[in-house]
């Protein structure tokens, strides 16, 4: 029996090349090692030891220093598979183009431009259509693309995607039971770890402030998953849990304002991390003590939360992934090769320093029910 050889990183990373490679994924030339490394997530060494190792199978020809590799493999064709015009619908630029999906959007523009791909933003978001399906189709139609990536798509916008020829990936949004493709963190995890938390704390007014897309018109996945948790400890959840409010500044401002007023909530979660600080303003101009009177979390992540003391509550996931996902889906798609999988990769709650026991006192002091509706939502 032969002994079993395991392969060293730069054997693997050749293997990649020389798939690709046959494969037609590179024309003419190959991108350079940087790119290359980046790609595949290995060293830069260990790449060039891959390209040292194909080019002496003749796959590829280098053609001095600093230029890039010529592919020369024989009886094969040089050009490139057909290059796709991707565009990208954002979801809010203001607020989903926060600094952690912008630079996710970033990453996979530059590794689907270095092998050929165009991709594009709409010249409009979804908000700035009023989320209103008729009028993004009608936007969408006058943009033409080969396939799209969509941001944070509401329920009845990616079912029309998914009755349309024209492959897309949501990133994000809401895809349950439909043939399309999506990616992002998995939530229901942590959401479940936070609510759970909170609740052996003693909060039982708790409020997660998350976009109406996100509520109707049935509550997706990771809400129901916290419903369903707050009924499971005995609370009865309502509309005060799970509230529907106006998605600018100022309706989330009169939202607090309302929640304030009459019911004070004793934890707070909060999808869409500049929400989060926006929250985090409103509790210090009130002199509302975060952890001591009100517990917060983030439901999101981004660089800005470093800044916070005590650290925010928050979730968080690794983004590596979820852009190789992208990628790999793109270069099905230029293949002819249908991909409608959803896969949705490992995210944690971190609970930092702004999640602490409910306030007693405060909390004994208001009689009002749960089930209050605030006037107006």
């Amino acid at each position: 029996m032969q002994p079993i050889r395991t392969l060293s990183v730069s054997e693997q990373a050749a293997e990649h090349l020389r798939k690709g490679l046959y494969e037609g994924r590179w024309g003419g030339t190959l991108p350079g090692v940087v790119q290359l490394a980046a790609e595949m997530d290995v060293a830069v060494r260990s790449m060039r030891a891959a390209l040292r190792q194909i080019e002496a199978e003749g796959l590829i020809k280098g053609r001095g220093a600093g230029r890039s590799r010529e592919v020369s493999i024989p009886g094969k064709s040089k050009s490139p598979l057909r290059n796709l015009r991707i565009g990208v619908l954002p979801h809010d630029i203001s607020i989903s183009h926060e600094e952690k999906t912008e630079q996710v959007l970033l990453r996979v523009k530059y590794k689907l431009e270095s092998v050929g791909h165009t991709v594009f933003s709409t010249r409009r978001s979804q908000a700035e259509l009023q989320h209103d399906p008729k009028r993004i189709i009608r936007h969408l139609k006058e943009t033409p693309a080969d396939a799209w990536i969509v941001i944070s798509g509401s329920a009845v916008l990616l079912e029309w995607f998914a009755s349309q020829a024209v492959p897309v990936m949501a990133l994000y949004g809401r895809t349950d039971g439909l043939r399309i493709a999506r990616t992002g963190p998995d939530k229901v995890p942590p959401f479940v770890s936070a609510t759970r938390e909170l609740i052996a704390l003693g909060h039982r007014r708790i409020v997660l402030i998350t976009a109406r897309a996100r509520i109707k018109p049935v509550p997706g996945n990771v809400e129901q998953a916290f419903l369903d948790e707050l009924a499971a400890h005995g609370i009865a959840a309502s509309n005060y849990n799970l509230p529907e409010w106006e998605e600018t500044p100022i309706g989330l401002r009169s939202l607090l304002d309302k929640l304030f007023k009459l019911t004070p909530p004793t934890a707070l979660i909060v999808e869409e991390t500049p929400r989060a600080i926006a929250v985090l303003g409103f509790l210090a101009e009130r002199g509302i003590k975060v952890p001591g009177e009100v517990s917060l979390i983030s439901a999101d992540y981004d660089n800005s939360l470093a800044w916070c003391q005590p650290p925010l509550a928050h979730m968080q996931w690794d983004d590596n992934p979820i852009i190789r996902r992208i990628v790999r889906w793109c270069d099905a798609v230029c293949r002819g090769k249908p991909d409608h999988k959803t896969i949705n990769f490992p995210a944690v709650f971190i609970r930092g320093g702004t999640v602490g026991p409910v306030a007693l006192a405060r909390d004994a002091a208001s009689s009002r029910p749960v089930d209050w509706k605030p006037p107006g939502l």
